[in-house]
């Protein structure tokens, strides 16, 4: 059990009095207390854990280095940060803010001031995340909680920078739900890592308008208890308004939350200004009638930045294959999907959208990459794949990780060792284990290769069904390929998506001789060949990241199709030079 941070010592090891405890969460908590030589009263918020991890030493150092270089009244900026033990305290002034989620409960309104506060509070937040968007910074954690409100002047600031980013874009890491970065009721579809795009400045207005909808409604959207069915919530489920609320709560005001809360981020607002200006309006409208006529909205919206949405075009058919592929394995069956095509044909994409159903279905996604220049290094694809999965399952509970332990002792028995030795973070769960008994040769692979197989195997349950995507299986070595034909000899809720060049294999290459082997076995395996775009295609990616009509785009999309003969990537590389 991990040992708290002794705050007792604070009063006598620090220049500041601890007054009263404010707040007390998983990782943190948050004090009022007073400098004892200026005798000014502070905030003080400092890591619960006495020996926190390097990864919570990071995020709380970043919220001090990222919010003190950011000059704007509605971001509130530290005054310092001081080593505590084996910690961090945070030193945040007190002017008698407090959060939104404690000053909603606290101070009773009625509907009509309600409604005009709650406006009056998305106008100052689209300030702020307009002068965040300027500053290339992404929050990550927008929620009532951090966000705090002055009782008297209505004012807010802007709290909580611990994992916000200083990058224009980045790309999310697929993490077990109770590891992810951000609040699960507030985070955006893409910030699950399940989305196969990035993460950009939009991802903060996602989590505004789920704040938004809280404030009006008095509960999140999403009330699911299952962290993975959370999850799916958000990727999946449209955002419905309670019809008791519906009452109170006027039309374009509904409008705009939805708006903030599309699952693809080229449908939300696509500035924080555009949507100020939707927001102003409908509060003027308020304060002045009392009601707020439909308008529509957007009409201000423009995006400030050259973005080319991350949306397929022209995979549907594709996508709906893959998609019916793991319908199938969730009843019970093996099934290998292959997807060929050129470099930069969009195959890692159209494999990615897998994500979605899998969410929902409580299963777990693996991937590995073979190297071309690590072909002599075997299993390397499947390693990494495997090493993913024991990372998903060591962010589970604790109770959940001791029935994995139990489970896999069973199957392997006393070789553990030799799984640790490729996958060092198994220990982590079913600690040290004595070395295994020696054997050399066609002996040693094949107890390898089985103990390899039982591993996987218990993954692939009905509660669970497992998809592994092995990309680049043109490199694969032929252990790798000789434990693909042990893992589809036994059909077991198993999807195993290979991603390969088709113009970099011949008939006599090995991976091709393992395909025909296991077509002369009968194994469930189709192979889709994505060809280029079609120009019709190319023309909607244009004109989408030119926020223009198909017409206007054409001569442009023209031009790129030629020049990079329908390839996506080459197309997107391509704009991106004519905007450079």
């Amino acid at each position: 059990m991990a040992m708290l941070t002794d705050v007792s010592g604070l009063d006598s090891q620090t220049d500041y009095t601890i007054l009263e405890q404010l707040y007390k969460g998983h990782r943190t908590e948050v004090y009022r207390a007073l400098h004892q030589g200026e005798n000014t009263p502070v905030i003080i918020k400092c890591l619960r854990h006495q020996h926190p991890s390097l990864r919570e030493l990071v995020q709380f150092r970043n919220q001090y280095t990222i919010s003190r270089c950011l000059n704007h009244s509605g971001i509130l900026s530290p005054l310092a940060l001081e080593r505590y033990q084996n910690s961090y305290l945070l030193i945040l002034p007190d002017e008698g803010f407090v959060s939104l989620s404690t000053y909603f409960q606290q101070q009773p309104h009625c509907a009509a001031s309600k409604l005009s506060l709650i406006l009056k509070i998305a106008q100052q937040m689209s300030d702020v995340l307009h002068y965040l968007g300027e500053q290339r910074v992404i929050h990550k954690d927008i929620k009532p909680s951090n966000i705090l409100i002055h009782p008297e002047t209505e004012r807010i600031k802007l709290i909580d920078f611990s994992i916000a980013s200083l990058l224009p874009k980045e790309k999310p890491q697929l993490f077990n739900p109770n590891t992810l970065e951000g609040t699960l009721a507030y985070i955006s579809p893409e910030q699950t890592g399940r989305m196969n795009r990035g993460i950009d400045y939009r991802t903060d207005f996602y989590s505004l308008g789920v704040t938004l909808f809280e404030l009006l409604v008095g509960a999140p959207p999403y009330s699911a208890l299952e962290p993975l069915e959370l999850l799916h919530c958000h990727m999946a489920r449209p955002v419905i308004f309670p019809e008791a609320s519906q009452v109170n709560i006027p039309e374009p005001v509904r409008a705009i939350v939805l708006k903030l809360m599309p699952k693809n981020a080229e449908e939300r607002y696509q500035s924080a200004l555009g949507l100020k200006h939707d927001v102003t309006k409908c509060l003027e409208q308020w304060e002045v009638t009392g009601k707020i006529a439909a308008f529509e909205l957007g009409t201000q919206d423009l995006c400030d930045r050259f973005l080319i949405p991350e949306k397929l075009y022209g995979r549907e058919a594709e996508v709906q294959t893959l998609l019916a592929a793991f319908d199938r394995v969730v009843t019970g069956n093996a099934e290998l999907m292959l997807v060929a095509g050129f470099s930069g044909i969009g195959k890692t994409a159209v494999m990615n959208e897998v994500h979605k159903p899998i969410v929902q279905r409580h299963g777990y996604f693996i991937k590995g990459k073979f190297d071309q220049f690590n072909r002599s290094i075997p299993f390397s694809g499947f390693v990494q794949a495997l090493r993913s999965l024991v990372r998903q399952v060591l962010g589970e509970t604790e109770q959940t990780v001791g029935q994995w332990k139990t489970k896999i002792l069973e199957v392997v028995g006393s070789n553990g060792q030799i799984l640790i030795e490729v996958i060092p973070e198994l220990a982590q769960i079913i600690g040290p284990q004595p070395p295994a008994e020696e054997l050399s040769g066609i002996a040693a692979q094949n107890r390898f290769n089985l103990l390899f197989s039982q591993f996987i195997h218990l993954f692939t349950t009905a509660d669970h069904p497992l998809v592994i995507f092995l990309d680049d299986l043109q490199w694969a070595d032929s252990a790798s390929l000789k434990l693909l034909q042990l893992l589809l000899d036994n059909p077991d809720h198993l999807l195993i998506l290979g991603a390969y060049r088709d113009n970099e294999v011949f008939p006599g290459h090995p991976l091709m001789l393992t395909l025909d082997t296991l077509q002369q076995r009968n194994t469930a395996i189709e192979t889709l060949i994505l060809e280029p775009l079609k120009q019709s295609d190319m023309t909607a990616l244009v004109a989408e990241t030119l926020l223009c009509s198909q017409a206007a785009a054409f001569p442009l999309a023209e031009l790129v199709y030629h020049k990079t003969q329908g390839n996506p990537f080459f197309a997107t590389q391509f704009l991106q030079g004519l905007y450079a």
